[in-house]
Parts: C-alpha cells; sequence; structure tokens
C-alpha cells in the first residue's frame, strides 16, 4: 500500500489463501500462483518458473521484489532470463533448510548454499536482511556484496494500534505467539509450562497461532492433541485481533531456534511487555537481556524455565522491561520507520527519468 501511495503500480503474485480480498480492496492488483514452499517436485517448480515468466513478460516490471528464499530462487532465476534487472531479495528467517539439524535439511543444504552463492544477490539486485546476524554471515560467507545489503528491522509494527494496556486480569499469563513448529521452540515452551505449572499454578501459558502443514517442521496434530490432554498450555488457535490478544498477556515467550525478526516480538514490545527469548539470530535484535527481557540458549529447557521463574517472581522488573521495550520499539520497530527505509530501496534502483519509458 504504501509503495502504491509512492505513485508505484503495485501488482502482487502469491499463493492466495485467505488474504486476497484484503490485497484487492488496499488497490492492489493480485495474481495467485500456487507455489507449494514443502515441494520439492521439480517438475512443480519448473511450472511456477514459467508462470513467473509469463507474468514477468507481460508485465515488464521495473522491479521485483521476492521474499522467502524458494521465491528468491525462482523468481531471482526467471528475472535473470527474461530481462527484470531491478532485483530486491528478502531472505526472512533463512528457512528451513537453515536451521533444521533432520536428515532431509543437512541433505538439502549444499544446493541451498548454490543457490545462495548464484541467486540471492546477483550483479545490480540488492538484498534486504532483517538483523545483523545475518548481514555478518552472509558478507563473511560471500554470499552478499557489503555495498548490497540493506538493513531492515523486519515489518515494522503499528506502535498506535499495540499500545501498554491496564491488564484486570488475575495470575499471570505467559503467552507464546507462533505458527505452531518445532523450530519455534513450541516444545520447550510446553516442557517449561508443565515445569513451572507444578509449584505456579496461577500461572497461565497460552500458545497463539496455527500449524504450517506446508513447513517440514510442522508439529503433528497428534502431538498437539496429545499437549492438549495434558492441560499444562491453552490452545487459542489463529486469531487476526493481536492487539487485543496480547492485551491479555503479562509476559511474551519465544523459544525460537532462529529468526529473520519476530513480528511477534516486536508487538509484544510495543505492548510493553516484558520477554523471554532465544539467544540466536533475529531474537536478540529485538530484546537486549536484562533491559526489554531476558535471553536463553535455544533449545534448553531448564535456562528457559528460570527464566521464566525469574519474572514470574518479580512483577517490578517485568513492568520495567515493558516500559524499556515499548521506548524501543517506538524507537526501532515502528511501521512508520521500516516503510520509509523500504521505499528509500526501491528509489535508489528506480531512475525516475526511465522507469515507465519502455511501457506501452
Amino acid at each position: 500500500m504504501a509503495a502504491k501511495a509512492d505513485g508505484h503500480d503495485v501488482l502482487v503474485v502469491t499463493r492466495v489463501v485467505n488474504k486476497g480480498p484484503q490485497i484487492v480492496n488496499a488497490g492492489l492488483r493480485l495474481i495467485h500462483v500456487p507455489l507449494v514452499r514443502r515441494s520439492l517436485n521439480p517438475f512443480s517448480a519448473a511450472w511456477s518458473m514459467l508462470r513467473l515468466a509469463q507474468i514477468y513478460v507481460l508485465e515488464r516490471p521495473d522491479l521485483v521484489h521476492h521474499i522467502a528464499m524458494k521465491p528468491i530462487f525462482l523468481g531471482t532465476l526467471v528475472a535473470r532470463v527474461v530481462g527484470v534487472h531491478g532485483v530486491v531479495n528478502a531472505p526472512v528467517g533463512m528457512g528451513f533448510v537453515y536451521t533444521s539439524k533432520g536428515l532431509l535439511a543437512r541433505l538439502l543444504r549444499p544446493l541451498f548454499w548454490v543457490l545462495m552463492h548464484i541467486l540471492l544477490n546477483p550483479r545490480g539486485s540488492k538484498v534486504i536482511l532483517e538483523n545483523a546476524d545475518d548481514c555478518a554471515a552472509l558478507i563473511k560467507n560471500h554470499y552478499v556484496r557489503e555495498t548490497d545489503i540493506r538493513l531492515i528491522r523486519g515489518a515494522g509494527v503499528d506502535v498506535d494500534e499495540f499500545r501498554p494496556c491496564q491488564r484486570t486480569h488475575d495470575g499471570i499469563v505467559i503467552m507464546l505467539v507462533a505458527r505452531l513448529l518445532w523450530d519455534k521452540g513450541v516444545g520447550e515452551f510446553v516442557e517449561a509450562a508443565r515445569l513451572l505449572r507444578a509449584n505456579n499454578p496461577q500461572v497461565r501459558f497460552v500458545l497463539v497461532g496455527s500449524p504450517d502443514l506446508q513447513n517440514p517442521a510442522n508439529i503433528p496434530q497428534n502431538q498437539l492433541d496429545s499437549w492438549r490432554v495434558q492441560g499444562d498450555v491453552e490452545f487459542w488457535g489463529y486469531q487476526d485481533n493481536m492487539p487485543e490478544i496480547w492485551a491479555q498477556a503479562d509476559m511474551a515467550c519465544l523459544p525460537s531456534y532462529r529468526e529473520g525478526l519476530p513480528k511477534s516480538l516486536i508487538e509484544a514490545l510495543a505492548t510493553g511487555l516484558p520477554c523471554v527469548t532465544t539467544d540466536v539470530p533475529g531474537c536478540r535484535e529485538v530484546v537486549t537481556a536484562n533491559v526489554n527481557g531476558l535471553l536463553v540458549p535455544a533449545r534448553e529447557v531448564q535456562p528457559l524455565v528460570r527464566a521464566l521463574q525469574s519474572l514470574i517472581d518479580n512483577p517490578a522488573l517485568r513492568e520495567e522491561m515493558g516500559r524499556n521495550g515499548r521506548q524501543r520499539a517506538v524507537a526501532e520497530f515502528s511501521s512508520d520507520r521500516v516503510v520509509r527505509e523500504t521505499l528509500s530501496v526501491y528509489r535508489s534502483m528506480l531512475d525516475p527519468v526511465h522507469v515507465g519509458a519502455s511501457r506501452p
């Protein structure tokens, strides 16, 4: 929407599930391409590339912005073939292949590295990264030229919509907002809840989010059902009224294994909540230890339990960290700032003298 307001003709190409009407109602053009993220079928990938090539040839875009690794690999290759020179690539979180320790991820990783070298930052492109750790790692391993990196911290948060509020509920609510994936630390969260509720029955643990069936790290339904029966965690499912949801929490928790920049944490900061998260790329970009939250090692339950217990026992510290988090959200993570920085990248790549000159 901001790009359209800036005078650009915006076409969104994506797999449309349930947000299509919102995109169209915002005045944007929309084309559905059923790209299946989990699929390794080469014929499916080839079909998606042919569809993208058709769109790129017909639309003749001055600039394409690819988000996430599979669209980056397929879209950048198509752009190079059909002659689209303005390419912005934005890997978010680096994906399952980068984070997982499973056999499939290990088998795919060599191909992933090759594609990264070839397609992430071809000549003339820019790469938007969400955290400083990814910037340093990609420069060090020669995947991205330092001059082509733009650090933009996530999608931003509306700090007027997400605001601190007076919490009136009894007890303490600790909330994890994420897709129900193993690599979001959901398993560690549930185990920490089981251990903590034994001595803290007044504390409620809430999971907000839905499964992601296309992600190999998706948690099986039978495991989710087992956790529901145990009763240590409440499952609220997918919610689209997040300001109201966060208003019911006292603390945010995200024991993720790696992130680009977790939107749930910056929403929590803007709402004035202290955060307990892992000391990994993305998460530590949002939370400074002992200032607006606590950092713990990834994949470990006991440090997570100790960190949560320390904040359960100290309401004054929760309040202080919440204030600090709100200040940081306003200063560094507001959506207005992210929009300005993203539009600046677009403008730097579009010569106003020539934009549209080749159009009929």
